[in-house]
């Protein structure tokens, strides 16, 4: 079967209705009623998961056939749930699996939540090349690596931790903007995470105190040094608005622009900052962490880009219709947290 589309592009909302409905994209349980976003479907934890000694690419073998070489324990995470430990690597089976029509490739990013509390994830296919691609007619499970790297994490069956975009055909890159750093916002000018602070249960909306788990940051002569290891939540100096017919994707940082990483959550949605969703002035929230080497920040360096990509089609909803904890946002911790 080959799936049909109007043009190239990121599919919409009722595009990934209609792959469920169609048997393309099937769960272990009943979709949750809020799962498929604007132009992205959440993905969920199951029951099944593994602490290995090391990250992996599965190559020419099944996910779980390599987990045989580097488990150290099984992990069931059933019930209340289960701690995972900063510092650990594991391996979770998703509740979602594909069987992808002619046509239609996707891709996986960490959801903002994720990406703001430095827990690094990464999707895992059956005979995958690589981290976060499903290749074109993928007939199998969908798995997680994650590494939680500031804070231990607490974790159920149906925590999302990162979402899927598909894509049909190869579309255009539309436009490729500069994302620079805000470091003239206000008194707090960003946060960097405690490094022995709690556990951040991840299914607990507004449930931490962010003063037990953040230390926030003024500015000292115009600059902030970062320092090596630690991990930084800061702003994009300008607004950033996605059109409702396009989605965008953050990307790393270029080596050569700077020795740090900048955003592991990268998917935005249509909708995200415009007047049309009540979003006008959001600015993009930047997860930042250092290399080896302490690197000054200047107000408005830049730090990222932005790639927009057309849909395939309007979508059904905008991002923050429904609402949201980002839109409108400026400098923000993530939804886990009371307000500073």
């Amino acid at each position: 079967m080959t799936f049909q589309t109007p043009r190239p592009g990121i599919l919409p909302a009722q595009s990934i209705e209609t792959l469920i409905a169609t048997g393309a994209i099937t769960s272990d349980t009943p979709f949750d009623a809020d799962q498929v976003q604007p132009a992205s479907l959440d993905l969920r934890l199951s029951d099944r998961a593994w602490r290995v000694r090391a990250s992996f690419l599965p190559g020419q073998r099944k996910v779980e056939e390599r987990i045989a070489d580097v488990a150290m324990h099984a992990i069931d995470i059933t019930g209340a749930g289960v701690v995972l430990e900063k510092g650990c690597v594991y391996i979770a089976r998703l509740q979602e699996r594909l069987s992808l029509p002619k046509g239609l490739i996707a891709r996986a990013n960490p959801k903002s939540s994720t990406g703001r509390v430095d827990v690094f994830v990464r999707l895992l296919t059956d005979r995958g090349a690589s981290f976060d691609d499903v290749d074109e007619g993928y007939d199998g499970p969908l798995y997680l690596e994650i590494a939680p790297q500031t804070f231990s994490i607490l974790v159920r069956p149906g925590t999302r931790l990162n979402q899927l975009r598909l894509k049909a055909g190869e579309p255009p890159k539309l436009e490729t903007r500069s994302v620079g750093v805000d470091l003239q916002g206000g008194e707090i000018v960003g946060f960097r995470g405690r490094r022995h602070a709690g556990v951040v249960d991840l299914d607990h909306i507004d449930g931490h105190d962010p003063r037990d788990f953040w230390e926030p940051l003024s500015l000292r002569r115009g600059e902030l040094l970062l320092d090596p290891g630690e991990f930084y939540i800061l702003a994009s100096s300008d607004d950033v608005e996605i059109p409702v017919d396009q989605a965008a994707e953050m990307t790393p940082i270029d080596p050569s622009v700077g020795e740090f990483r900048v955003h592991y959550a990268g998917f935005f949605d249509p909708g995200f900052g415009t007047d049309e969703a009540h979003g006008a002035g959001s600015k993009g929230v930047l997860e930042v962490r250092t290399h080896d080497t302490p690197f000054l920040l200047e107000h408005r360096q830049i730090v990222a880009r932005l790639v927009y990509e057309p849909l395939t089609e309007r979508p059904s909803r905008l991002y923050g219709e429904s609402g949201s904890h980002y839109q409108s946002q400026g400098l923000k911790l993530s939804k886990h947290f009371r307000p500073w």
